[in-house]
């Protein structure tokens, strides 16, 4: 038994390392293909430390080295263990893939030739590697970090906690940027929070629905052995002719709330029925005994 267990939990490390190094993989080419060419700092802790480095004696890569260490460190304090050893290790794995992408494509300029769409194509490129990364409670460290801990401790949706970040840098890049860069940087770092929200929560949003139909007890069913859902009964009252209803509330995803709705609408046309979008959720799975 322990060593079917030490099996499967071999395999999903593997697996989970394996994922990670992809996503890593995925923003290092969003930084190198167009982050980079496009002259910009779009949530990027290398951007602060461009900044700092203006004003005190050391080099970029020593500041950058600095800001790295302190936030992994209040990585591991604020946000645990698993997020802090994820992030050291995504960490140390994204400068090896620049560093690849520098001796396979030395002098790279740009793929198009724009500072707006390199723009626009890292904004969608890193939020699909961030998203993953993300929803692995893990990192690429720097300005992550920062707004992992945010979103932990005060709830803010990890884009928005990017964004508000992000911005801070951008904002703060008019004291050695040019203008163009300055707006390039604000407006990317917006749009980088909206498009990483999108990927994160736009996967895994559902859908709570509520259902008063006088074909409840099939409703109830088709719930809990075709869709392998939960349920939960709630008495209500209509205040037009104070008759009592029963009212069913279930969380479903976006397939099986399609094929719920087109239950509903088949079995009962007159059915009453609201629909509230659920972003987050939190719950003890129950054990199912065999």
């Amino acid at each position: 038994m322990n060593k079917q267990k030490k099996k499967g939990f071999t395999s999903d490390t593997l697996k989970e390392t394996a994922v990670m190094t992809i996503a890593v993989g995925i923003i290092a080419a969003a930084v190198y293909f167009f982050l980079i060419p496009s002259q910009t700092s779009i949530s990027s802790i290398s951007a602060l430390a461009i900044i700092i480095a203006h004003y005190v004696p050391l080099h970029v890569s020593t500041v950058t080295m600095i800001l790295n260490v302190v936030l992994l460190l209040i990585g591991f304090v604020t946000c645990g263990k698993e997020f802090g050893a994820k992030t050291v290790y995504t960490s140390i794995l994204l400068p090896v893939y620049l560093a690849v992408f520098e001796h396979v494509f030395p002098d790279f300029e740009s793929l198009t030739n724009s500072s707006e769409l390199d723009v626009l194509c890292y904004i969608l490129v890193v939020s699909i590697g961030l998203s993953i990364l993300f929803n692995m409670n893990a990192s690429s460290g720097g300005l992550d970090i920062v707004a992992k801990i945010m979103n932990k401790y005060l709830h803010i949706d990890l884009g928005k906690a990017m964004s508000i970040s992000g911005m801070c840098v951008a904002l703060l890049s008019a004291l050695i940027f040019d203008k163009k860069a300055v707006v390039l940087s604000v407006l990317g770092t917006y749009f980088n929070g909206i498009v990483l929200d999108h990927f994160i929560f736009g996967q895994n949003v559902k859908r709570r629905v509520c259902i008063i139909t006088k074909y409840e007890e099939e409703v109830r069913q088709f719930i809990l052995h075709e869709l392998h859902s939960g349920a939960t009964f709630y008495e209500a009252m209509g205040a037009y002719n104070m008759q009592k209803y029963r009212e069913i509330i279930t969380i479903v995803d976006k397939s099986e709330y399609q094929k719920l709705m087109n239950y509903v609408s088949k079995k009962d046309p007159e059915a009453f029925v609201t629909v509230y979008t659920v972003s987050d959720m939190r719950y003890r799975p129950k054990v199912r005994s065999f």
